[in-house]
């Protein structure tokens, strides 16, 4: 699951990347208002942690850009401020929860994991596909009633499979997802060739098949 931090204050915005990252998210980050605009709106993110008050602009213009362009992200508003129009305001752009400043780590990931949940499957804690079952939340699959053990590449790429099921997904918009938008500096995409093949192969006794689109992605299908 990839998380776009926007945050001025240099030791908050480490602090929530060390956190998130050793939670096992993919962590992209943005300090001001040009940049921060221009990442939301060209790549796609599972969740937004976003400052109001940022150099250059405000966060709640970002939303509203955003909003104007059809675009969703999960959006958490991070600000010091606790003022009842901000949030009314900030809710009213389309963003899904509001955290004041200070706040506890543990209650920001129970933030992020709400709105992921919320997100998955149309807020479905778990999602069946046949005998195959993915518990969101806990990262778990079970085939058959029987764990099975992913890594979290494999993880990753089967619940936005999954998630996107009938659907084509393009092996682009895989490796963003899952790898981070640095990925745009790969070569090739090879490494997600390699992954979704391991991938196949554990779940060799599932009833869902992952097919190959050649040249193009992948698709889910039951």
């Amino acid at each position: 699951m990839k998380i776009l931090i926007i945050e001025d204050e240099y030791a908050l915005l480490k602090t929530m990347e060390e956190f998130l990252l050793a939670e096992k998210y993919v962590v992209e980050k943005a300090a001001d208002y040009h940049s921060a605009l221009g990442k939301a709106m060209i790549y796609n993110y599972d969740c937004i942690l976003l400052d109001i008050s940022l150099p250059g602009g405000s966060g709640l213009k970002i939303l509203d850009e955003m909003k104007k362009e059809g675009k969703s992200g999960n959006i958490i508003i991070i600000s010091a401020k606790n003022s009842l129009e901000d949030k009314i305001l900030g809710l009213d752009l389309g963003a899904d929860d509001y955290l004041t400043k200070p706040f506890h780590l543990s209650e920001l990931n129970a933030r992020i994991k709400a709105v992921l949940r919320r997100k998955q499957s149309d807020g479905k804690l778990a999602l069946q596909l046949g005998n195959l079952s993915i518990d969101f939340a806990q990262r778990q699959i079970l085939v058959a009633n029987k764990p099975l053990k992913l890594n979290r590449k494999e993880f990753d790429i089967l619940a936005f499979l999954a998630t996107n099921k009938n659907h084509l997904v393009t092996k682009e918009a895989l490796a963003e997802h899952v790898w981070g938008d640095n990925i745009d500096m790969a070569d090739n995409f090879d490494f997600v060739y390699w992954q979704v093949k391991n991938l196949r192969k554990k779940l060799k006794d599932a009833e869902i098949t992952i097919e190959n689109i050649y040249g193009t992605g992948y698709r889910l299908t039951i």
